[in-house]
This record gives structure tokens, sequence and C-alpha cells, in this order.
């Protein structure tokens, strides 16, 4: 088992405050075969993009890498690679899924590689009660410390309410949650749940809510607890919108968390939430039920010689008919949201 305070206190210091942590796709070559090149080239291209951190077999990674044999050469190869490249403190979380059996084993897999913190997908509990999903969570838990996943429901996720939350956020060996669910409403159900349990010092809050990145990591979360007013606030990002153009989202992400001390948020800073939901939009396929969300990051990453191809492990993940187009289209609207010169000028040295 691993508890929380076994964490380097760079890295749990550095989570606690928040940080910029990119969900890691998956590189494959013309095979469908791991490339493990060009995978190391993305992990590389998080680092210097200045991410504090990486999200490794998560939705962004295709969950299907399981069904393939590929769950722990991709968590190895990522390790690997950001071993080699840096020394600073850097977030390691890994997706965890399935039942318990299959979750313990992954929580045991990605701790033997130096994962700090597992990302708890609830999705293979549909229909089941939250006593249930709670005890899955609490034997995960003993493995390695959690994070919590709010995936919206749009994607494979299933609605979570308040109670679920505040007792998931009472396990003591749960460090942070990620909130996914698309849904403003549903995204308070988890910070209530955290403040009633008293666990907001243990339990920090990420946005994984890729349409209002902006607007959550600005916004103060003010509630009432024992008759006072308890202010919580986001603290950092786990996203997969962050996987491409990271550079700049770094750079977005250091602008509102310099509001956010100061107490002044320019208007300008506010603007950028809905240009940064319009690059989602394009990215996601909103248009089409986020059909080709995964594909849409890889055409990114294409354009830029990061990868090679848009392919997937499903043959249903791919780019809807318009989508490169609208990618296209929101890459000229919003330049200064994009880093293509960025990588442009280091992407050899990231292949090499």
């Amino acid at each position: 088992m691993t508890h929380w305070t076994d964490i380097p206190p760079p890295v749990l210091d550095l989570l606690r405050k928040g940080t910029v942590i990119p969900a890691h796709p998956l590189a494959l070559d013309e095979g469908n075969k791991l490339d493990h090149l060009r995978q190391r080239a993305l992990t590389r291209y998080y680092l210097d993009a200045g991410a504090g951190g990486l999200a490794v077999g998560v939705h962004t990674t295709q969950f299907e890498i399981r069904e393939h044999g590929l769950y722990e050469a991709v968590l190895d190869a990522c390790a690997k690679a950001a071993d080699e490249w840096t020394d600073k403190p850097l977030v390691r979380v890994a997706g965890i899924v399935g039942r318990t059996d299959q979750a313990k084993r992954e929580a045991q897999i990605a701790r033997g590689l130096g994962y700090h913190t597992g990302l708890i997908s609830l999705a293979a509990f549909k229909g089941a009660s939250i006593d249930d999903i709670i005890a899955h969570c609490q034997a995960v838990a003993e493995e390695i410390p959690l994070f919590g996943f709010y995936l919206q429901p749009a994607v494979g996720g299933m609605k979570l309410p308040y109670e679920f939350w505040r007792r998931f956020a009472e396990i003591e060996n749960v460090i942070g949650i990620k909130m996914a669910p698309f849904d403003r409403y549903a995204t308070l159900d988890v910070i209530r749940g955290v403040a009633a349990a008293r666990a907001e010092d243990r339990v920090t809050l990420y946005t994984g809510n890729d349409d209002h990145i902006v607007g959550d990591l600005l916004t103060p979360f003010t509630l009432a607890r024992d008759g006072a007013p308890l202010t919580l606030h986001i603290r950092g990002g786990l996203l997969g919108h962050w996987s491409v153009w990271t550079k700049a989202a770094v750079d977005l992400y250091a602008r509102c968390r310099d509001a956010t001390q100061t107490g002044m948020i320019p208007a300008d800073l506010l603007a950028l939430d809905s240009e940064v939901t319009d690059c989602n939009a394009a990215l996601f396929d909103v248009a089409n039920g986020f059909r080709g969300a995964i594909a849409g990051c890889h055409e990114v990453l294409r354009k830029q010689g990061l990868l090679t191809h848009t392919r997937c492990l499903s043959p249903n993940e791919v780019l809807s008919s318009g989508q490169a187009d609208e990618i296209a289209r929101v890459a000229r609207d919003h330049p200064h949201l994009t880093d293509d010169a960025f990588v442009a000028e280091n992407l050899e040295r990231w292949l090499t």
C-alpha cells in the first residue's frame, strides 16, 4: 500500500498548490503498435511546455489499451521518458478502471512504476448502489492514493450525487478529485461534498470541465458551513484539452493563478473562457456528441508533427465530417491559444 503521506513532499506540495496535468494521448505506429519514439516525444513536449504532471492510462490515452495489453507498457514508457528528461517534481497520475479486482491490479502496476495517485473511473459500476461504489473505492485506496473522477455521461460516465462525493472525500487516502461532468450543478455537488466531509485540506480540486476551464480556475466557490462562509478553489486542471497546445495552456493557467492570488481579474482574461470553450468544441467534436474527442486531439498533434496520424485503437474513434476544418478554424480565430511555433522549434529535439 502507498499512503498519501508517502508521496515525496515536493510532489505533494505541487499537487496541492495546483498545476497543469495533461491527459496523455497514445502514440501508435502504422501497425497499431505502441510507437515508443513518439510516445516519448509527447512526454518531452509536455514537460518542456511547463506541465507539472502527467495523467496516463486515462480516457485520452484510450481505455482500450487494457484489452490490447498496452496498459503497463504505456505507463512504463511515459514514466521512463519523464525520468530521463527531468528531475523536477512531477505529479504522476495513472488511470484506473474496472471492477475491484481489475482496479486493484492496475493500482499495483501503477504504484510499481512510480505513479503517485490513481485516477479512478467508476464507469464499470453503472447501476450499482452508492454503498457498493464506496466499498470499491475504499478497496482500491488500500493500494494507492486516489484521485476521484467525475466523468461526463456523454463519454461513458454516470451521475454521482452529492452524497457519494461526501462519502468519497471521507476516505482517508483520497487526495484529489477531477471534476469533469461538464455540468455546473454536478460540479457544485462535488465541491459541497468535499466541504461537508471537512476534507478540503486533504482533497485538492482539479477541473476536468474542458468546456469551462477558465471559469473554473477563476471562481471562488463560497459555501456555508457551521454558520460561517467557507471558500474553496479549483487549484489546477487535469484535462484532455491540455494534451494539445500545452504551452499556451500553461501560460493561461499562470495568468489565472496570478489573478486569483491578487483578486484582480481583468475582463480580457474572463473573455478567454468562451474562446477556450470554442476551441474545445472543435477538439472534442461537440457537434457530433463527442464522437471525435480523442481523434480531434490527435489531429492537432498530427499537424504539428508529434503524431503521424489520428488513428485510435477503436475503429469508431475517428474524426467526424468537418471536424478537421473546425479545428483549423479555431486555430485561426484564436492563435494566442495555440503553440505551433513552440512545437516547431523543439520537435526535432523531442524526436531524437
